[in-house]
């Protein structure tokens, strides 16, 4: 079979799949989300032993500013608790002997498993025992997702809902998003992936004789079930250091598929539940639809700079093929890099900083978009929806309307919170990657101790490093040497930030909508359902990342590949 026919048959399966879990799927997390007691469902025992734990009733709703308390005290805690973990990992069972982690590690761990983004400075086998990966890292992977589903829920039920004080229980949400969602998801897929040969054990390290005589240590591992939560909940934090590249995390070609389709599968049926719950499932169709256009190019783009192989090495060679897994292929690891970037996932089966000049900008634009096609689960949901409206603002300066979105009034208020939330990742990402040339001293040490590539190329590895963090990504271009003082706090703050201060906003916004009544459509009303709307928002997209990252891109990665 030819790599052409090869490709053709992995999109059209990867189409498929979504296609056909994206009603069911949707449907059943419109159910769960419903409301506390809404479509019949009812708590199940575990679920009100941890309500009567915490001291929640289920049937109270929450302000928006109650919602948002519980989020950041959630947040807080679940911070100082991972660092902690981190801290005594010496005398935890199932260290392997590992030390504990050190002080500016642990909190730049902590805040990247807690916050979804997952970076990871360090080479996790040879860091991290069993229980701070599974008591610590694993169960973040599971709880930072269901706080993204859930103040996407929240947004979803400030338009659903009218003349309302209330969007819902941050606890409740929080608690069906774990377990009645993602916890046996993940256990489905873990079990497909074991199948698929991905290792499950607690085998600690075995030492093996080579071939040429050496002596190799082969780490084990609880790989699976930990890989499944890392790509159903977009999370990314490898297992190992070489990530899903690493045969014992991602072992064939049809397991690299079935990574891909995880890592889309909630993002892409979100659009759905939004659908069912706002009463109009146009909507949702509506939304999936920027999501799927924009993915669509941003995969081909990249697979078409990889796939021409520009550079005098890469011509030489036959391909651009360095730092990139055979049992993959170009193909496969574009496929898998546009889907890690485009859903603030952060896994890696290839070495992004080995791609092509203008390849390896694609991926850094696809975090720039602000990860919204389809996103991370749930933020890729709300982010896509503060642009919708955006969109839906600009198309009413343009007849000379006050701009309506779902029957609400976008006045003031909703507006200036959309802006800002648009502010809050660029503020970050520049910021950040000026500080690090700009300060005296810090520059010294980013240039010499960090990074590895000199000139444009080092200006691209900071520039990716920050787009990842503030976007709560967590892939890396691989090139830069992140556990530092100055990278450890820098990305660690623009992690934290990244991620609470857009949930701020989206949660003021929600709360804005819920308590509006309906705006009656008229003639006027700009129809948010059709190819005209779909094709506005894309632009909205596309036009509001180019304003804002493009002197930055033209510096870095552009002039590198027309250099």
């Amino acid at each position: 079979m030819n790599d052409t026919l090869a490709a053709i048959l992995q999109v059209a399966t990867l189409v498929l799949f979504l296609v056909l879990i994206h009603r069911p799927l949707g449907d059943y997390m419109a159910y769960i989300y419903a409301g506390p007691t809404a479509g019949g469902s009812k708590d199940l025992r575990v679920e009100r032993g941890f309500y009567r734990l915490i001291g929640v009733d289920p049937d109270r709703e929450q302000t928006w500013r109650a919602y948002l308390s519980g989020v950041l005290a959630f947040s807080l805690i679940s911070v100082l608790v991972l660092y902690g973990i981190q801290r005594l990992q010496a005398v935890l069972p199932y260290s392997l002997g590992l030390p504990a982690i050190p002080e500016g590690l642990s909190f730049n761990t902590a805040i990247s498993f807690v916050t979804n983004t997952n970076w990871q400075s360090y080479s996790p086998e040879a860091t991290m025992g069993y229980s701070v990966q599974l008591a610590g890292l694993a169960v973040q992977n599971f709880v930072s997702a269901a706080v993204g589903i859930a103040v996407a829920i929240a947004l979803v039920r400030g338009f659903a809902r009218r003349n309302s004080g209330t969007i819902g229980n941050f606890w409740v949400d929080l608690t069906r998003g774990t377990l009645r969602l993602l916890l046996p998801l993940s256990i489905l897929t873990a079990v497909v992936l074991i199948a698929g040969g991905v290792i499950q054990n607690f085998a600690g390290f075995t030492d093996v004789t080579t071939l040429t005589g050496g002596t190799q240590s082969i780490p084990g591992g609880p790989v699976a079930s930990q890989e499944a939560i890392k790509m159903l909940g977009t999370n990314g934090g490898g297992f190992f250091n070489a990530n899903s590249s690493h045969p014992f995390e991602n072992p064939t070609g049809w397991t690299n598929l079935v990574e891909v389709a995880l890592m889309l599968a909630i993002p892409f049926s979100l659009p759905r539940a939004f659908g069912r719950m706002v009463g109009d499932t146009r909507q949702g169709y509506a939304i999936v639809a920027v999501m799927s256009t924009l993915f669509l190019l941003s995969f081909t783009a990249l697979t078409l700079l990889e796939s021409s192989g520009a550079g005098s090495a890469a011509q030489a060679a036959g391909s651009a093929m360095e730092g990139k897994e055979t049992r993959f292929g170009i193909f496969g690891s574009t496929l898998f890099a546009s889907t890690s970037t485009l859903t603030s996932t952060g896994a890696i089966n290839s070495t992004h900083d080995s791609f092509t000049a203008l390849g390896g900008m694609m991926p850094m634009l696809n975090m720039m978009l602000g990860e919204v096609a389809p996103g991370g689960v749930g933020s890729g949901l709300y982010g896509m929806l503060v642009l919708a409206v955006i969109a839906v603002f600009i198309a009413g300066l343009l007849v000379g309307r006050t701009p309506e979105y779902l029957g609400k009034k976008l006045g003031p208020r909703e507006i200036k919170i959309a802006s800002l939330y648009i502010l809050v990742t660029p503020v970050l990402v520049l910021a950040g990657t000026a500080a690090s040339f700009a300060i005296p001293a810090v520059r010294a040490d980013v240039e010499g101790t960090s990074i590895w590539n000199p000139g444009i190329h080092g200006l691209s590895e900071v520039l990716y490093a920050f787009t990842s963090a503030a976007n709560n990504n967590g892939s890396a271009f691989a090139g830069l040497t992140a556990n530092t003082p100055w990278f450890n706090s820098a990305l660690g703050v623009a992690m934290l930030l990244g991620r609470l201060l857009p949930i701020v906003l989206v949660l003021a916004l929600a709360g804005s909508l819920a308590a509006q009544g309906t705006v009656p459509a008229t003639a006027g009303t700009l129809p948010t359902h059709r190819p005209q709307f779909v094709g506005l928002l894309v632009g909205v997209t596309v036009i509001i990342t180019a304003l804002t990252y493009f002197p930055a891109i033209t510096l870095g990665p552009l002039a590198e590949g027309l250099h």
